[in-house]
């Protein structure tokens, strides 16, 4: 062996070793994905996918490092590991590939528990203030300075001392303030959705292309499987 086939050998060891040790750090980061598991989640299964998506650049250098330079100096206890990476890397494009109508269906489960959250809490804000409109309907004069009272502290301004000042100001705020929360609450939804989306697409097609670089690599380590 010359001396510059020994350099270009011990290069191709150490590619090999920063590989298996990519390899190992990619391991460790999927068990912390899992951890605490939720599956049944939309959301959990959701995130969980777009973290194995966006960690995928990690274990797809560490298999080009470790195959580089195909069977050249293989140890025997390293021939049986390769192989089973090698099918190893077709069972995670299948898998990748699978997780993507995963993704889209999770997607449309978080998009309706958001929509949920977000109407119940307008409805609930809505009949607050649908409550102070029966209370000054239906309150004592008294009951009336109260409430202006309590919103004042609340920072609203009631500029008068008079009941039916009070009631008319407070009666003439709801109607603007209820299509407010609504406005509000779709904003809220949109600006939700659109995120979401933007999620989604990005993590299935990075799955996507996942699946084709796996498969790749699976096509071209057909020496390590014989």
């Amino acid at each position: 062996m010359t001396r510059a086939e020994g350099d270009e050998g011990r290069s191709i060891y150490r590619l090999r070793w920063v590989g298996y040790g990519l390899l190992l750090l990619a391991l460790f980061n999927t068990v912390e994905i899992f951890i605490p598991p939720g599956f049944m989640n939309p959301g959990w299964e959701l995130q969980t996918i777009g973290a194995l998506v966006e960690q995928v650049p990690i274990p797809l250098m560490a298999l080009v490092l470790i195959f580089f330079g195909e069977s050249y100096d293989r140890t025997r206890l390293e021939k049986p590991l390769l192989k089973l990476l090698s099918w190893l890397c077709l069972l995670l494009a299948l898998l990748f590939l699978l997780l993507i109508p995963l993704a889209l269906v999770n997607t449309l489960r978080v998009d309706d528990q958001v929509n949920q959250r977000i109407n119940t809490q307008a409805q609930q804000q809505i009949s607050q203030l649908q409550q102070v409109e029966d209370q000054l309907t239906k309150g004592t004069p008294e009951d009336i300075r109260t409430l202006a009272t309590q919103l004042n502290s609340l920072g609203i301004a009631i500029d008068s001392q008079n009941p039916e000042e009070i009631k008319s100001q407070i009666l003439a705020r709801i109607p603007p303030a209820k299509a407010q929360l609504q406005q509000q609450a779709q904003t809220e939804r949109s600006n939700q959705r659109l995120g979401l989306v933007k999620s989604s697409v990005k993590w299935n097609l990075g799955a996507l292309i996942s699946s084709v670089l796996l498969f790749i690599i699976w096509r071209g380590t057909g020496w390590a499987r014989r």
